[in-house]
């Protein structure tokens, strides 16, 4: 037997005995890297002369690619008992029971949406809802919203090409308030009416108290001989119930919005408490100071008469709030960005068990 055929004899059985993949680049490093056996042969080809190498060459090449290919084989079969260990030792037991341990939290918007709801359905409010995706007749021309709104504009609102105008010509946009919501149930459902819409909107703004995707609440009634005393009712009533005091004291400002008339901006009194600001108490007392918290007014007769009612006949009230806002005054918040990046530990923090649902009985802003 030749020194060639013998190293193959010795190096093949030496592969083969290997037990882990450890030994497996041990012995590749021994026959093939740079100070190997085999690496050691190939560099003796450059000192023969041309028969010589044209006869070794092959021999010693051979010798090479069949070390090569065990060790390849033997790595791979290493791999595959490693792995078939591996799930002999991972067996899942279908038969035991489920942990007992929750996953996942319920997000502060739709606990604070839950919260929402619950209030405003003991004060005999429907939850209504519409397409996020409309068109600007029902989002800015019924709400009586001139052409030359600032609204309207390019960089405030996200406008779809005119190639995807609807059937009536009007162009579609991503709706900027759920407004739009109020003038859809107005023409369904006729008056009397008494709704809350809550859902996502999108402007073309963003910092750390806005986002170009929030949430909003509006709210809508239309009846008989409604005025500014059954707004006013209606919004310290559910002020009351959402941040759980008693103590909750408005201002309303005369104001300007297209769709009411007349219109007012409500400021709530507030307090510091431990360096951070807490709704509750009057605004004007020492220590204490006001915060623009919503927009609000009596429905414009131009949007009663949009939606098909009579004006003379009915009337009504509507406003409007930011859901994000409301979270981050109840419950501590500081970043509105910090709603929508996800982040596990945000999550875990300001997140609610799923457990939690709220009731005017145990409050509705109870913690589990």
């Amino acid at each position: 037997m030749s020194e060639l055929d013998q190293m193959r004899e010795t190096a093949l059985a030496a592969i083969a005995s290997a037990n882990n993949a450890d030994a497996v680049e041990k012995l590749r490093v021994e026959y093939l890297g740079k100070q190997g056996s085999i690496s050691a042969l190939l560099k003796t080809l450059g000192k023969m002369n041309p028969e010589e190498r044209q006869t070794e060459g092959p021999k010693i090449h051979g010798l090479r690619q069949a070390v090569t290919d065990a060790l390849l084989a033997r790595k791979a079969e290493l791999d595959v008992a490693a792995l078939n260990a591996q799930l002999a030792r991972e067996v899942v037991d279908l038969s035991l029971p489920a942990s007992s341990a929750p996953k996942g939290s319920v997000h502060p918007v739709s606990q604070v949406m839950d919260e929402l709801a619950e209030i405003f359905a003991d004060m005999g409010f429907s939850v209504a809802t519409g397409p996020e995706i409309e068109d600007d007749w029902h989002n800015f021309t019924a709400l009586n919203m001139a052409e030359t709104h600032p609204a309207r504009a390019m960089h405030d609102t996200f406008y779809f090409p005119e190639s995807d105008n609807n059937a009536d010509g009007n162009r579609m946009l991503l709706r900027t308030h759920t407004s739009p919501v109020q003038i859809r149930s107005m023409v369904e459902q006729g008056a009397p009416i008494r709704l809350i819409a809550p859902g996502r909107v999108y402007r073309s703004d963003s910092d750390a108290t806005h986002t170009p995707m929030f949430h909003q609440v509006e709210g809508l009634v239309i009846d008989r001989d409604i005025h500014l005393g059954h707004l006013k009712w209606t919004l310290e009533t559910f002020l009351k119930a959402f941040f759980e005091r008693e103590d909750i004291v408005l201002r309303l400002r005369p104001s300007y919005f297209p769709f009411t008339e007349p219109s007012v901006e409500v400021d709530v009194g507030w307090e510091e408490v431990n360096g951070r600001r807490v709704l509750g108490g009057d605004g004007d007392a020492p220590g204490h100071g006001w915060m623009e918290l919503l927009g609000s007014g009596v429905v414009n007769r131009k949007v009663i008469q949009f939606a098909g009612l009579d004006p003379d006949e009915w009337q009504g009230f509507a406003f409007g709030v930011g859901v994000d806002r409301l979270a981050m005054l109840k419950y501590g918040m500081d970043d509105l960005r910090a709603f929508f990046d996800g982040d596990q530990r945000w999550l875990d923090h300001y997140g609610f068990s799923h457990l939690d649902q709220p009731t005017l009985s145990t409050g509705v802003g109870a913690k589990a």
